[in-house]
């Protein structure tokens, strides 16, 4: 079972390795290249640098909200 935890650990730092140099690069170096060179077509437009992670928060926050409230609902029966 060690094995099997280190291989998924191993592999979620290589995806979360593999997103943060994505985003870093299209955020941080592509607006310095050039509109006409063949990188871009790799690459959503610069609005959706912006859109996804504050979608991705906001839709986190939910969830969380919406478990701690369930949390404190069922605590709140269990107590009656």
């Amino acid at each position: 079972m060690e094995l099997a935890d280190r291989a998924v650990g191993f592999l979620l730092s290589i995806i979360s390795l593999s997103i943060f140099t994505y985003y870093t690069f299209w955020v941080i170096i592509l607006p310095f290249v050039d509109d006409d060179h063949f990188v871009h077509k790799y690459f959503l437009p610069q609005e959706y640098a912006i859109l996804i992670p504050v979608s991705a928060g906001v839709g986190l926050l939910c969830f969380l909200s919406i478990f701690v409230g369930f949390v404190m609902l069922k605590s709140k029966k269990k107590r009656a």
